[in-house]
């Protein structure tokens, strides 16, 4: 189960007994009129008084799953750099990586009597770590079967396995989880800690939930049904006994369970599983962008309703983006007639568009309705991404230049709490911009500040605000001026920092 911090252990102590409350006071009245209100409030059908027929017909379909790896690890020699380090095997560099035997431990369920198993991706990879070596299936019965890994997506974190029995498997269908609703019934049946067979019952908290991750399928069932650790890849039911999610992921500050789970939607898992097991590559959409949600202060930086549409950080060269004269600063607000919304990001409407697709896709520029024509690529596979040059995360070091005191009024200081002064060639070049770059220069920051908040640090360049290209700090200054004016909270900053591509910050205005 893939969770949020770290893990804990915690034992739970059960001190008081189980009360049925009635909401009513022993051998209380209740009047004819009050009666027929209260049936009218009564739940739909669909809340039984117990799950135990249910799960009986669905727990032979419920398997857990676990894996044999050989994971590297490091062999740290105490002795390298020694006249000993030999002794060891590792030499003058520390050790040479050894491996290890490791297991892990998840659920599944079979969906075919001659027995296909669907279970979670993370289940059955060791991370990167290693190989996985075996693989075994274990039905309710306590009978083990070696799996067979027919086809596995990182992208939505499935996996399809092939297990063989002479006789037929009991098995389970995918439902319709777009009729699923806020508040309907659901079971969830797995291995949670390597227990073995556990049934838990909870609602549907919240459909399409969006947990900020960014993937091509950052799109949930979230529920209350307890689920933890080894609970991952295995079913979450309706009450028809269809699986309408598979569980994959819990927000936790503690490792345990908490009443946040979320479960793949059996409409984006049903296909994707069809696929594998057809042994068919799974090829989705790619536009070549950065995006960032369209947060608060990034709206009030344009004078936009939050909330709705996606901002573009950058486009990556010669990709579908870019050849479609998308831009870094635009803002998409619709794409091929869908809007882009949270429940419905960007990144999920383009990976479920299929490659080569004519598309179009509405963008606000400069305050201006924009519609262009995109032709979508092919979404390069997790590992490609992972490789790209495209965003990097390392900072670098921007220290080396001598700050000049600043001359100017001191509007940027009291209205973004930094101060700034001209790029000239020499800084530049000490930056690793281009000589005939232009902009100012970031030399201090207050920590109080709002820019300090969101990252900006000394050596940072800025090339525009509210898309007005910065030559100098007279240009920064009349743009902070006239958004104060206008009423803006904020102002949108494009600050170049040294080995990374230019990117978009709003920084509110004090």
């Amino acid at each position: 189960m893939r969770y949020a911090y770290g893990v804990t252990s915690a034992l739970l102590l059960a001190g008081s007994a189980l009360t049925l409350v009635t909401g009513l006071p022993a051998g209380a009245q209740v009047a004819q009129n009050d009666q027929a209100e209260m049936r009218t409030m009564v739940p739909r059908p669909g809340a039984p008084l117990s799950f135990a027929d249910l799960t009986q017909q669905l727990q032979p379909a419920v398997v857990n799953i676990s894996t044999r790896q050989r994971v590297k690890v490091q062999n740290n020699n105490p002795f390298a750099g020694t006249p000993f380090g030999d002794l060891f095997g590792g030499g003058q560099g520390g050790g040479a990586p050894q491996t290890r035997e490791a297991q892990s431990l998840g659920s599944g369920f079979i969906i075919s009597a001659d027995g296909y198993v669907v279970t979670n991706n993370h289940v059955i990879t060791a991370d990167g770590q290693g190989e996985v070596e075996s693989i075994t299936v274990t039905t309710p019965d306590g009978t083990e079967y070696p799996a067979k890994l027919i086809g596995k997506d990182a992208a939505s974190d499935l996996a399809v396995l092939k297990i063989s029995a002479p006789k037929a498997f009991p098995f389970v269908k995918f439902g319709d989880s777009r009729k699923a609703r806020v508040g309907d019934w659901v079971i969830a049946i797995g291995n949670p800690f390597g227990l073995g067979g556990t049934v838990t019952q909870g609602i549907v908290s919240a459909v399409y939930r969006n947990t900020g991750s960014g993937s091509a399928y950052d799109r949930y069932l979230q529920t209350d049904a307890s689920i933890n650790r080894g609970n991952s890849g295995g079913p979450m039911f309706d009450m028809a006994g269809n699986v309408i999610g598979i569980n994959n992921a819990i927000f936790s500050p503690t490792g345990g369970s908490v009443g946040i789970g979320f479960a793949i939607p059996a409409e984006i898992a049903a296909p994707i599983v069809d696929k594998l097991r057809a042994g068919q590559a799974i090829e989705r959409g790619y536009l070549g962008v950065r995006i960032q949600p369209l947060s608060e202060d990034l709206a009030a930086s344009l004078g936009l309703p939050k909330n709705r549409g996606e901002f573009i950080q950058a486009v990556e060269p010669a990709q579908a983006a870019a050849k479609a004269g998308i831009q870094a600063g635009d803002v998409v607000v619709k794409v091929d007639g869908k809007e882009v919304s949270p429940d419905q990001t960007l990144s999920f409407i383009v990976a479920n568009t299929v490659p080569g697709k004519r598309i179009p896709v509405e963008l606000l520029r400069n305050g201006q309705r924009v519609t262009v024509q995109a032709v979508v690529g092919k979404r390069p596979t997790e590992e490609e991404l992972a490789n790209q040059s495209f965003d990097p995360d390392a900072q670098q070091d921007s220290e080396s230049f001598a700050a000049k005191p600043q001359t100017g009024p001191s509007v940027l200081q009291s209205s973004l709490g930094i101060v700034a002064i001209p790029l000239t060639p020499q800084i530049a070049r000490q930056l690793g911009a281009g000589e005939d770059a232009k902009g100012v220069v970031i030399t201090a920051v207050d920590a109080s500040a709002d820019a300090a908040t969101k990252g900006l640090q000394r050596g940072d360049i800025v090339l525009s605000a509210n898309y007005v290209a910065v030559t100098s700090l007279a240009d920064l200054e009349k743009i902070v001026r006239t958004a104060k004016t206008e009423g803006r909270e904020a102002v949108l900053l494009r600050i170049q920092r040294r080995g990374q591509p230019a990117t978009y910050m709003p920084v509110r205005l004090r």
